[in-house]
């Protein structure tokens, strides 16, 4: 299952973010360090449902979407917040750091309404610079690979020169346990222009602080949740949104609210509205208080503003653009598209784009990826082989030996 982080400074909305994607019962509260441990949740998310195709007709057959929608599982961790000098043990220090090894993903949950000084005290809304938050996060994870690199580099190199190994091998070796691998230490040196330095000898701090840098902007895809969207200055925003501009490739920011998104999920669960996470509006079931539907007509006018809390687009992104996965949905029968029960559509696979049709089999269960044989594709009944690359919203029966 794919892991998702949920990281910033203490008390940015962070734990309310991850109660509303998951539902978790966690501990909110306006201090630093309520999250001390990991929280771990399974949030969802959300395609259309290949049984929305005319040409299957399987909308009324298909029970494993809502309202045409499928909700696909993903693991999120809600870790510690985050404070400067981190990387030199402040705070929960390493500890946060090494929380993040496991993630394929980052969301930084940054306060965009300045509420919060830079180490999660609350302030006065408007007074702290949010870019400012987004700056120290990014340098604290760029200082904690360097300090991974710079501990061991004088052996490095020795290695390099009286063995001659290859140093982007060393260092991905090195990294292993910070989930980098080998490309993309090549990667990150070619951009860091120490490429043609040859003699890793005359390789400076500068150089191994930079050659960090482009590890983690490779390594530690992240997107910026400008959470508070709801109560933010709009300058603070539209600076929020300028920086992705500016830095097209390397930032993704979304304006969101938690809370909205947590209040109504709450009130859906409650069956006080019609609501699905990621809807651009929702229907009023029960009776409610005054205060409950002027609090219900705020977040209205936020999701008119946003197309919705931008929660669900935030995981969306972070699983289809950021990541690059595809879904699939592998079935037993090609011409019912369902399993040997009779389930139409009864499962979907989130795999990397580029997967191929082996790989969905080895996904089902490994020995089913080990008496592979071919598969087909249900839509075209077409046979495909074991290299085939799966596309978004293939529908796949895999055939394979039973001995």
């Amino acid at each position: 299952m794919i892991t998702i982080a949920l990281a910033g400074k203490p008390n940015s909305g962070k734990s309310t973010f991850f109660k509303a994607i998951t539902l978790a019962d966690v501990e909110i509260a306006a201090y630093p360090f309520t999250t001390i441990s990991p929280n771990v949740g399974i949030a969802y998310v959300r395609v259309n449902c290949p049984c929305n195709d005319d040409e299957l007709q399987l909308r009324e057959r298909c029970g494993n979407c809502i309202d045409g929608s499928r909700f696909i599982p993903v693991e999120v961790i809600d870790v510690a917040g985050l404070v400067r000098g981190a990387h030199e043990g402040r705070g929960l220090g390493n500890e946060f750091l090494d929380e993040l090894r496991q993630a394929e993903a980052i969301i930084h949950v940054v306060d965009a309404s300045g509420a919060t000084d830079a180490d999660g005290n609350v302030v006065e809304p408007g007074t702290h610079d949010p870019l400012e938050d987004v700056r120290f996060f990014k340098e604290e994870l760029n200082m904690w690979v360097y300090g991974i690199i710079s501990r061991n580099w004088h052996k490095l190199e020795r290695k390099v020169e009286l063995e001659g190994k290859k140093i982007e091998r060393l260092l991905a070796e090195q990294l292993t346990g910070v989930g980098v691998m080998e490309e993309q230490v090549k990667a990150a040196i070619l951009k860091s222009g120490i490429q043609d330095k040859t003699n890793t000898k005359s390789w400076t701090e500068g150089d191994l602080k930079e050659l960090a840098y482009q590890i983690v902007t490779r390594s530690k895809r992240m997107i910026i949740a400008a959470n508070k969207a709801d109560i933010a200055p709009e300058q603070n925003l539209k600076k929020m949104k300028e920086m992705e501009s500016a830095n097209e490739k390397d930032e993704i920011v979304i304006p969101c609210s938690g809370a909205a998104e947590f209040a109504l999920r709450t009130a859906a669960k409650s069956n006080k509205i019609k609501y699905l996470p990621g809807d651009t509006e929702f229907d009023v079931f029960a009776d409610l208080t005054d205060k409950q539907r002027k609090g219900l007509e705020q977040i209205k006018s936020l999701i008119r503003a946003y197309d919705g809390t931008g929660v669900q687009g935030i995981l969306n992104r972070v699983v289809f653009d950021l990541l690059d996965y595809v879904v699939v949905y592998p079935v037993e029968d090609e011409h019912k598209y369902s399993d040997s029960a009779g389930r139409v559509l009864p499962d979907a696979y989130l795999l990397k784009a580029g997967s191929t049709a082996r790989d969905l089999a080895f996904a089902v269960h490994s020995d089913i990826g080990n008496s592979f044989l071919y598969a087909i594709d249900a839509r075209t009944k077409r046979r495909l082989g074991e290299k085939y690359a799966l596309r978004n919203n293939d529908i796949i029966k895999v055939v394979y030996s039973s001995r």
